[in-house]
This record gives C-alpha cells, sequence and structure tokens, in this order.
C-alpha cells in the first residue's frame, strides 16, 4: 500500500469519450529492475511530474505524501494522480510542486482548488484530478511545464517510464520497464524502490512526435498500488478516465 484510507471527494459528471491514443515504444528486459534518482532536467525536459504536499491553513507545506503529473488541457492547470491519495483532504490542504528536488521548487508551488473524482470510485478508477492554480499569478502551469498527453485505453507491454517521490527521499527516483497485463483492468510495473508517496506515479509512455509523453496509467488501483516496493500496479484509462477528464476540462475553465 502506497497511500492510506478510502473516501469519497467529488461528483462526475459528463459522457464518455476517447482522450488519446498509445503509441507503441522500446520494450525492454522483463528482468528485475530498480529506480534510480531522476535528474528534474534530464533530456532538456521541463517536468511535468512533481511532489504533492500537505499544506497547513496558513499556507506552509509540511511533508511530500504521493506524486502527481500535469495532463493537457485548455486551462493549463490539471494535474493527475490516485483517488486514494487524496482521502480525508480537501483541496486547500493539497499542493502540488513540479519538479522538486532538495527543497528547490523551480516551478513553484501550485494550490489545488477543486478535487475530482469518481464518487464510487473502485480500484480499478482509482485515480483522480486535481485543479490547480498559483496565488498571485495569471500564468497556467502547464505554460511552464507542459502536459502530458491523456492515453485510453492502452496495450499491455508498452515501455514505460515512471517517476515519483518516496516519502523518506527528498527528490525523485525514475525506472523504464514494460507495463505488463496484470488483469483486464490493471496494468503492472515491476521496479524496485517504489515506496510509500509514489503512489499517483504516472505510466509514461513515449509519443509518436517526442515532444511529450503520453500517460497511460498512475500507481494506485489493485493493493492501492501494492505491498512490496518492487511490484506497482495502476489502473487501466477506460471510458470511466475519459468522463472524469472531460468533467475536469470543465472545472478547470
Amino acid at each position: 500500500m502506497r497511500q492510506g484510507r478510502l473516501r469519497v471527494l467529488a461528483p462526475v459528471l459528463g459522457g464518455f469519450t476517447m482522450i488519446a491514443g498509445i503509441s507503441v515504444g522500446l520494450v525492454l528486459s522483463s528482468s528485475p529492475s530498480r529506480a534510480t534518482p531522476m535528474r528534474t532536467d534530464a533530456d532538456g525536459k521541463a517536468p511535468t511530474v512533481g511532489a504533492l504536499f500537505i499544506r497547513t491553513d496558513s499556507g506552509q507545506l509540511t511533508v511530500h505524501f504521493c506524486t502527481g503529473s500535469v495532463v493537457d488541457s485548455r486551462a493549463g492547470d490539471l494535474v493527475i494522480t490516485a483517488a486514494h491519495c487524496l482521502i480525508g483532504r480537501t483541496p486547500s490542504q493539497v499542493a502540488f510542486v513540479p519538479g522538486y528536488t532538495h527543497g528547490m521548487r523551480p516551478y513553484g508551488v501550485w494550490v489545488a482548488t477543486k478535487i475530482i473524482e469518481d464518487p464510487q470510485w473502485t480500484p480499478d478508477d482509482d485515480f483522480a484530478f486535481l485543479v490547480v492554480h498559483q496565488p498571485g499569478s495569471n500564468v497556467s502551469l502547464q505554460t511552464l511545464t507542459g502536459g502530458e498527453k491523456l492515453g485510453i485505453g492502452a496495450r499491455p507491454t508498452r515501455s514505460v517510464r515512471v517517476a515519483g517521490y518516496p516519502d523518506d527521499l527528498d527528490g525523485p527516483i525514475s525506472c523504464e520497464n514494460k507495463a505488463k497485463d496484470f488483469s483486464p483492468t490493471q496494468f503492472e510495473f515491476d521496479c524496485g524502490g517504489f515506496t510509500n508517496g509514489t503512489s499517483g506515479s504516472p505510466l509514461l509512455a513515449d509519443d509518436p512526435d517526442g515532444t511529450r509523453e503520453t500517460v497511460i496509467g498512475v500507481i494506485g488501483g489493485y493493493e492501492q498500488g501494492g505491498l512490496t516496493d518492487s511490484v506497482s500496479y495502476a489502473a487501466k484509462f477506460s471510458t470511466r478516465m475519459a468522463a472524469l477528464y472531460q468533467t475536469a476540462e470543465a472545472a478547470g475553465t
């Protein structure tokens, strides 16, 4: 289990639609892998991945507890994470810090204004969106970091990169391996080092044009992401995710 308990926070509205396709990436060996520290400026790309922090009533950040990442949206203000990360939290208690490492906040602190998740979510719908803003600024988050494409209906055995923030580290880790079928509704990703705090970490597949990545799942789902640090799970994005994304888009604009 990568993070906490179960609770419903927000309703789902809107219809069902397909958001994006998934590209075929390099298939890596399924031999055991282990995550390594990640440079947040790797490959010259602005980091879409960041840490979720607990925010106090006075606006101070305390500890980071889960992982999120920026997804493409019209308003440029959506962050995806696991629904179970947000149990018992109100939007104002959550802040997103993209590219966070060793106390540095290169793209600032972004406070959640809304939590969008399925009110009936199960392990097969363990994903959620945060609508975020930066107090005192009119610049969108996506303008600074870029945004991941959202992939619906991805097939297994895609090469993915997974990046996240373990609770006991002050910076992100990253690992590449295959996203395998665990069940008809869940992916499995095998790589050591994904301990508590990595819930919500995106499974990122290469986009054909090479300009950005496609998120096909986030660590969560079965066993709230896994009971060991070497085997992680992620709910597959289905038509329910498509509906949730439409709701989040509407909330953001």
